[in-house]
This record gives structure tokens, C-alpha cells and sequence, in this order.
């Protein structure tokens, strides 16, 4: 140090000492920000010496590697970070370290308190990310020199507590130093293996290398920041595995660069080809990383994205947001709002071209995804629409595994078909085996098949698709053109009568059906009906919704229906005819998972079984 030089004390300006207890105290959540704070004000520095190289021979130090150095000692608890950027003067060090706030910090303060509001949500504007450094050390020094050829080094040193001192020193070359002892709470940050996980959390990406002793710590590209036709596959894939700790590469990878007014972007985002564990079990798990130039703000920001998108991974990076941002910023940011409105789009766009050009792709993607973005259809009604042609589901004329879209259905249409026909089960298998289904098949009518929980929750609710209504064919109210006319005769009379009687406490019909073909009987749900499917749902949900009543119909063509019409005309009062006709009722509740009391029903069919034999 210059001997001649007197240590200026300097006291902050504006209301410091009760803004930076503010800071330390309330700003940050948690303590290894301040190395995310450091490197970014570190990388600036370098920035800004780069593009003066450019134009400056005389600048100091030209040439040189641009680098940042942090060094750590553990049993002196010591920790420091230096770079060789565009360093500061003595200017420097009063108004952009020493002044923190420069106008405006009373009535902020009393803003604040007026309004109830927690500093972390504000303060931001007043760029004080160096200050949260007095989280993790009672004491910092600052040693700088300016890239200027005859510029001075200064030693800057504070405790954060209202003042701090400045004095000349001794420096040969460019850029600045930031050296403290940790506070005994901080003493992790005195072990290089704790700084290097830091710097790969929120620093990774950094303009510039970072060395952690002789370690370099930054070895993966901000991929992002890339022409996309520069990237290679394996690149992208290994950029996925770092940020996903994924086994497997992505099923599918987006690079944009957006820049419209008020939301300016640049994001590299990737689909999984398996849906996470967290994903599959709760809906929660890691999202998208948000990065404000190349330093990551937000390791999972679901603010991003719809919730139905939430399968998406990647990197969102964006300079209209500053560092010292809080999560209630981000939630109530217009900025937030436009970025989230325009990857949005971007993403179903994407898939639309997936679903365009690869459907085995898609099939991929909507077989791991599907039941979450489904979602989509009853909570974004902007992007209604798009999200319902992305919609795809199993048929019964394609073989188990194919799906199909509604466009595509309606494309397949019989001429004079004028509904969109589904069925709602707990599998495939037992679609194809619901009686309702009948007729369907001898017709060669298509019908959906919804065997996903979430499916009964959404189809319903979309109403139409290009003008033709979607229908239930469990319903009772269903249309069939061409249906086989059923001649009732005396005997299917009465017996209809019969069975309307006896199952009066069980069904709220009974029919003579035009849906069946091959089975005796059939339930459907009334005009006003709840669907089985919403029904069961309901219920496992928790919601109290009853037991509604079905309609019963009947096949009267069918070989036990005649026989026991025969029987009940023969006698009225023949209780083996009782049995049978509350069997088949049971059966038709077995066939559609409703059945209460298995152990009634095995006992009946055992008693029907001996009297038959006899």
C-alpha cells in the first residue's frame, strides 16, 4: 500500500444501515446466493473488459485469459473470488458499492411498512446483489484496479454496519478482488467441494470459466445461447442428462429464441420419455430452470408453464428479470405472464408438429403424458382448442395400442352418422366387453374407448367436435340408425312387467333394447343420469354422490329371455324365474363393476345352477 495515502472513512449514503440490515436479514432465503451474486457481478466485470478489448489497444492487461479464480481455506475459514474484468475506480467504489440505493430509499422503506409488503419483493430495483455477501461474513474487502492504463488500485473494506473505507494501493494488474472470513454459520463455503456443487447449481452457464483452485468447475455450454444447427444430438442429450440427472435421452428437445414486445427469451426445453416417479405418484417434480443471462434465479419455476405442461424440463433464460428476483416476483411479474403465454403456445405448437409428422413420436410422448395434459382441456380455455386436436384415444376399430384423433374420427364417419360415439371403462378389455356395445360392432360403427380416469372428467365437457355432439352409447337417450326392430309379444310383455315389478327398488327402467346383440340385458344411464365412470370417480375422489339407479334393458330375442317368458306365463309365481331375472341383474352390475355382494351372487347362481340340473 502507498504509505502517503490516507484511508478515507466514508459513511453510506441515504438510510444504508437500515437498508442493509433489511438485505441481509431479509432479502435472501438462502446464504449460497451470495456466490451467485459474486460470480454474476464477476462475469459483468469480464464482459465489459472484452468489448473494450475490442476497441482499446492501450486497455491493461490486453490479451490475457478473462477468468474468474475463487479460493477457499477451510481452517482459516477464509474465502475469496477474483476476476480480471473491466475493475472499478475510486467513483466506482462510492456510488455503484458505496451508495446501494441512490434515490428514494426513505420512501421505499416507508412504502414498504405502508403497505405490508416483504422487502424481498421490491427491493430488488435497487441492484443490491454484492450486499449479500454480509449474509455469510462480517467483514469484506475489495481489492480493484480499472482496465484504464493509468488507473490507481484501491482497497474498499466494510463491515456492512453505516460505513466503510477506501485507501490507494499497490496493484499491478486489471479487475478485483473480494476477500472475507466466513462466519461460523458459513463455514461450509470455506470447503471447495461445497462451493463447486454452488457454482454448478446457479453458475454453471457463466460467460466464463471458473476455477475453484485448479479445478474448473463451468465445463458444460449454455446450449441455449447456441445456433440450434450448431448443436450436435449427443450434445443435446448430454445437456439434458446435466440438468434432468435423467438415465435416458429426451423423447423430444425445442430450441427457441423469442423476441416479441415484453417478452424476450431464449429456452431449450426437452420431453422425458418416461414420466418421473414424483410425476406419476403426487404431479410434482422439477420443472423448468430459470436463468436471467446464463445465472440461474429459479431451479424450478412452475410459473412458466401451465400445470398441464408440467412434464417439460429445460432451461428458460431471459435478461428482463433481475437476479435478486423472489418467487412472489416472479408470480405477479408482467413479464412472467407474456413468457408464459408464449411458450406456451411454442410447446403445443411443437407437439402439433410431433403429432404431424411422427405419430409414433406423439404416441410416445401422449402415452407417458396424456393424463396430465389432458388437464389442459378444462383450465386453459385460451388454448381449448389446440389442446382438444391433440387429444387422441383407442377405438374400437383399431387394434389395442393404435390411437386415433377426433379429426381423424370424424374423417371415418358414416355418411349418415350424425354423433361422435365413446365408452368409458377401466380398461380396454372391458370395453370391448360391455354389452353396449354391441350393436356398434355388427354396424362396423366406431366408437372411443376412454379407459384413463381423467378421460370422464373431460370428454364430456367438450361438447362437440366440428359440429357433431360427443355421445355415451351407455346412455339411454342414444340415437341408433338402422337399429333392428324388436316385435314384442305377449309373453316379452309380461315379462318386461314382471321384471319392472321386481327389481323396482334396483333400476330406474326397464327396456326392451335395440343396442343388443348377443347378451340378455344390459344398464345405461338415464337422459339425466351420471355417468358410471364420473360416478366411480366421484366416489374415490371422496365425494358423497349415492348410488343413482340404471335402466335395465332387455334383449327379448335372446334365448333365456324367451325361455323364462315361456316359464313366468307358465307361472307367475315361479320363484326360479325371481332368481334368474335378479341374476341377470347382478350380472349386467358384475359386468359393469358394480356389483356390492359377490357373495349373494355366487350363492344365487349355485341354487340356479342345482335347480337347472335336477
Amino acid at each position: 500500500m502507498d504509505a502517503k495515502s490516507p484511508v478515507e472513512k466514508m459513511e453510506y449514503k441515504a438510510e444504508m444501515k437500515q437498508l442493509l440490515q433489511l438485505i441481509i436479514h431479509s432479502l435472501y432465503t438462502h446464504p449460497e446466493v451470495f456466490l451467485r451474486e459474486l460470480i454474476s457481478n464477476a462475469s459483468d466485470a469480464l464482459n465489459k473488459a472484452r468489448y473494450r478489448e475490442l476497441t482499446d489497444d492501450t486497455i491493461l492487461d490486453k490479451g490475457k485469459d478473462l477468468e474468474i479464480k475463487i479460493a477457499v481455506d477451510p481452517k482459516e475459514m477464509t474465502f475469496s473470488i477474483q476476476d480480471n474484468g473491466i475493475g472499478m475506480t475510486h467513483e466506482d467504489l462510492t456510488e455503484n458499492i458505496g451508495t446501494v440505493a441512490r434515490s428514494g430509499t426513505l420512501e421505499f422503506l416507508k412504502k414498504m411498512k405502508e403497505e405490508g409488503k416483504n422487502v424481498g419483493d421490491l427491493i430488488g430495483q435497487f441492484g443490491v446483489g454484492f450486499y449479500s455477501v454480509f449474509m455469510v461474513s462480517d467483514e469484506v474487502t475489495i481489492e480493484t484496479r480499472h482496465a484504464d492504463k493509468d488507473s490507481q488500485g484501491y482497497r474498499w473494506v466494510s463491515t456492512g454496519e453505516g460505513n466503510y473505507t477506501i485507501e490507494a494501493i499497490d496493484r499491478n494488474e486489471r479487475g478485483t478482488r473480494i476477500s472475507f472470513k466466513l462466519k461460523e454459520t458459513a463455514k461450509d463455503f470455506a470447503e471447495d467441494y461445497h462451493v463447486k456443487q454452488v457454482i454448478k447449481k446457479y453458475s454453471n452457464f457463466a460467460d466464463f470459466p471458473i476455477f475453484v483452485g485448479n479445478d474448473k468447475i463451468n465445463t458444460v455450454e449454455a446450449l441455449w445461447r447456441k445456433n440450434e444447427n450448431e448443436i450436435k444430438d449427443e450434445e443435446r442429450n448430454a445437456f439434458y442428462k446435466f440438468i434432468t440427472n435423467d438415465f435416458e435421452d429426451p423423447l423430444g428437445s425445442l430450441h427457441l429464441s423469442v423476441e416479441s414486445a415484453g417478452a424476450e427469451f431464449k429456452a431449450l426445453l426437452f420431453i422425458p420419455k418416461k414420466a418421473p416417479f414424483e410425476l406419476i405418484r403426487t404431479h410434482q417434480h422439477k420443472t423448468i430452470q430459470l436463468y436471467t443471462k446464463k445465472i440461474m434465479i429459479m431451479d424450478d419455476c412452475k410459473e412458466l408453464l401451465p400445470e398441464y405442461l408440467q412434464f417439460i424440463r429445460g432451461v428458460v433464460d431471459t435478461s428482463d428479470l433481475p437476479l435478486n428476483v423472489s418467487r412472489e416476483v416472479v408470480q405477479n411479474s408482467p413479464v412472467m405472464t407474456k413468457i408464459k403465454s408464449a411458450l406456451t403456445t411454442k410447446v403445443l405448437q411443437w407437439l402439433q408438429r410431433m403429432a404431424n409428422k411422427d405419430s409414433a413420436e406423439y404416441l410416445g410422448f401422449y402415452k407417458s403424458f396424456g393424463p396430465i395434459f389432458k388437464m389442459g382441456i378444462n383450465t386453459d380455455f385460451v388454448n381449448r382448442d389446440k389442446l382438444i386436436d391433440l387429444l387422441r384415444f383407442e377405438n374400437s376399430l383399431q387394434s389395442a395400442g393404435e390411437m386415433t384423433s377426433l379429426k381423424d374420427y370424424v374423417g371415418r364417419m358414416r355418411e349418415n352418422q350424425k354423433e361422435i360415439y365413446y365408452l368409458a371403462g377401466e380398461s380396454r378389455q372391458q370395453a370391448e366387453g360391455n354389452p353396449n356395445l354391441e350393436y356398434f360392432k355388427k354396424h362396423g360403427l366406431e366408437v372411443l374407448f376412454l379407459v384413463e380416469p381423467v378421460d370422464i372428467f373431460i370428454v364430456p365437457s367438450i361438447g362437440e367436435y366440428d359440429k357433431k355432439p360427443l355421445k355415451a352409447i351407455d346412455k339411454d337417450d342414444i340415437e341408433l340408425e338402422n337399429a333392428d326392430k324388436k316385435d314384442e309379444d305377449a309373453l316379452s310383455k309380461s315379462l318386461i312387467v314382471f321384471l319392472k315389478e321386481t327389481l323396482k327398488d334396483q333400476v330406474e327402467d326397464v327396456k326392451v333394447s335395440k343396442r343388443l346383440v348377443d347378451s340378455a340385458v344390459t344398464l345405461v344411464s338415464g337422459t339425466k343420469g351420471m355417468d358410471r365412470q364420473m360416478e366411480r370417480m366421484m366416489k374415490i375422489m371422496g365425494q358423497d354422490v349415492g348410488q343413482s339407479k340404471r335402466i335395465m334393458e332387455v334383449n327379448i330375442d335372446h334365448p333365456i329371455i324367451q325361455n323364462l317368458s315361456r316359464r313366468y306365463l307358465a307361472n307367475p309365481a315361479d320363484e326360479f324365474v325371481k332368481k334368474c331375472v335378479v341374476q341377470l341383474y347382478e350380472s349386467a352390475q358384475l359386468m359393469d363393476g358394480e356389483l356390492t355382494s359377490k357373495t349373494d351372487y355366487v350363492k344365487r347362481m349355485i341354487q340356479i345352477m342345482e335347480e337347472a340340473t335336477k
